[in-house]
């Protein structure tokens, strides 16, 4: 199976049985040789890659390929594990080649009749390569706050004061200088304490981790102090094996807790780490405020990212860094057993065959989408946010965590936009659509205030035949590039109920976030320069936006409305489908197939 990460309106458009169209990605070959040493995990594989290509954008919307003999030496666990981590690669999409050991997986799960022997041919021609020593990667660390942040955990005890006041550094751009940020009083005796770790999710809570975590806490204690130590199961067979095999005693008689399977730790909605504190984790992102810090508040904390064993060894050694590569254990190396009873006893199979009378349940906190419009013949847009991190993620965009009871209620969710990056959005965006609220009610913008009306007269000037019919008014956010992380729509769609109507950017993170863009009718503008002609809460007049989407024109005239005069520049609109350009014109697309 080769899958793409993409946000809902794309999986909706399968629903709908329209086609995914996108140009033939590049393919990178990963060419794996040699194996593991002996306490060196997925995790530590999977941040190994990330660290190397992620800055260089080598493998950015390309298909990340799993080949060469190296392949062989690692269970199917193991490849999940690092597969499961590709997306933090910003790859469009990854594919391993198979053999006995993936045939073996398929019969653990009652579907060795599916089995396929994949490999590449006899030649076979690539985009990229990159070449992967397995027996030489060592036991790594994803400092804060991001999965390409990497280090081995030897290179950070090593250089450990150094490598904390860099992340320091990093944080003030990070952060914005909003609250005071410390890692350097993390350092005990020379040695850097952490306060917490976390083993979860999709990937760090598989079978063979959390046995290989068992195995180094065996018999130990993580004591009594600060640090404290939760693991969650990838799934309920899972934990169920665990429990069966002895690995969950082994874990809960160290002082660790067992938790249900469950991806909360992943979004900020369980065990999030106290005020300052350090957590280690076995997960797939480690983005600013992503396990539920909320700087509004005054609340921080960091995470790394690290495997399930180096954060075992680490827990055995009270909170002090330490890599599984250090520690003297035996691998019991268990064997799985897939229990099917824990899902027929529980899940319901309709067996393909829809039942009407069913009633669908509507909580009262579901609600309809708000109405959304045409593009309009001419844009004027106010930029109510600018940011100019690196990279900005989608958790960024639009927190998870707290939000999560608000996913289907599009105006409430909007409320957390951007909040735990520029808490001014959300009411900057709203008074801008007041005026386009306003405009769809047939009032005139001049009369909404002296500033609308300034900058009418000055867009006259120069474009005469404009009005209140023909140009819509929306918000626009720059920021240098985002979109990096999962593939939530959200992070689009609440910009769009809020008024939005474009991004701009110098690029975007992911082809995921772009599509969701233009699938909620928000164009996706590119800026490349990094002096920007614009600044927060200038005005940008975009004249004949419509006409330049429906005849394929990339670049893109616009203006900065100043005191009077009309400032030129250039955007860019990048390539798009013949459907995309139809959904930006009508406004969404939800407008697209609406019947």
């Amino acid at each position: 199976t080769m899958a793409m990460g993409e946000g809902g309106p794309e999986l909706v458009k399968q629903l709908l049985s329209q086609t995914y169209d996108i140009n033939r990605p590049e393919v990178i070959g990963i060419y794996m040789t040699g194996e593991p040493a002996k306490g060196v995990g997925p995790q530590d594989v999977a941040l190994a890659i990330i660290g190397e290509v992620f800055d260089k954008g080598y493998v950015k919307n390309k298909v990340m390929e799993f080949v060469g003999p190296g392949v062989s030496s690692l269970s199917a666990d193991f490849r999940i594990g690092v597969d499961v981590m590709t997306t933090e690669t910003t790859c469009l999409s990854s594919i391993w080649r198979t053999d006995e050991k993936i045939k073996e997986f398929y019969d653990i799960h009652g579907r060795v009749d599916e089995y396929k022997e994949l490999n590449p041919g006899e030649v076979t021609y690539y985009d990229g390569m990159v070449y992967v020593d397995l027996s030489k990667i060592k036991p790594m660390i994803a400092m804060p706050f991001h999965p390409s942040n990497t280090y081995t955990i030897e290179e950070v005890n090593a250089n450990l004061e150094d490598i904390l006041r860099d992340v320091e550094k990093k944080a003030l751009v990070s952060l914005d200088g909003q609250v005071d940020y410390k890692l350097t009083n993390k350092i005990r005796n020379g040695k850097l304490y952490v306060d917490q770790g976390i083993i979860a999710g999709c990937a760090g809570g598989g079978f063979e981790n959390i046995c290989a975590a068992a195995d180094i806490l065996d018999g130990k204690s993580i004591g009594a102090d600060e640090f404290t130590l939760s693991v969650y199961p990838a799934s309920m067979p899972v934990y169920m094996e665990l429990i069966k095999n002895g690995a969950a005693a082994s874990i809960m008689e160290s002082g660790a807790v067992m938790k249900t399977a469950f991806c909360g730790p992943c979004f900020g909605a369980g065990d999030t780490p106290s005020n300052n504190a350090f957590s280690i984790r076995h997960s797939t992102r480690n983005f600013p405020n992503r396990e539920g810090s909320k700087l509004q508040n005054g609340q921080i904390s960091s995470v790394a990212l690290m495997d399930a064993r180096s954060i075992a060894a680490t827990a055995a050694n009270k909170g002090y860094l330490t890599a599984a590569t250090d520690v003297d254990v035996e691998f019991k190396n268990r064997t799985y057993h897939f229990d099917s009873s824990i899902y027929a006893n529980r899940v319901f199979d309709s067996h393909g065959v829809a039942d009407p009378d069913t009633e669908i349940q509507f909580g009262p906190n579901i609600k309809d989408w708000p109405e959304m419009v045409a593009l309009t013949d001419n844009l004027l847009l106010k930029v109510v946010s600018e940011i100019h991190d690196p990279v900005t993620t989608t958790d960024e965009l639009i927190p998870s965590g707290e939000t999560s009871s608000y996913r289907s209620n599009p105006l409430g969710l909007a409320e957390f936009a951007l909040s735990r990056k520029d808490p001014e959005y959300v009411g900057k965006a709203k008074e801008v659509q007041k005026v386009e609220k306003a405009r769809e009610e047939g009032k005139c913008m001049c009369d909404y205030s002296d500033e609308y009306k300034a900058i009418m007269e000055t867009i006259k000037g120069q474009f005469p035949d404009v009005n209140k019919d023909n140009v819509g008014v929306g918000s626009t956010i720059y920021a240098v590039k985002p979109g990096d992380g999962s593939a939530r729509e959200q992070a689009a769609s609440c910009q769009k109920v809020l008024g939005g109507w474009a991004n701009i950017a110098q690029e975007y993170a992911t082809k995921r976030y772009r599509s969701n863009l233009i699938n909620w009718g928000m164009l996706p503008f590119i800026y490349e320069q990094e002096e920007l002609p614009f600044k927060k809460d200038d005005y940008i007049f975009v004249p004949n936006i419509a006409e330049a989407v429906k005849d394929k024109k990339s670049d893109i005239p616009a203006y900065v409305v100043g005191e009077g005069e009309l400032k030129p520049f250039t955007l860019k609109l990048g390539e798009m489908t013949d459907d995309e350009r139809d959904i930006i014109l009508k406004g969404c697309l939800i407008n697209y197939n609406r019947v």
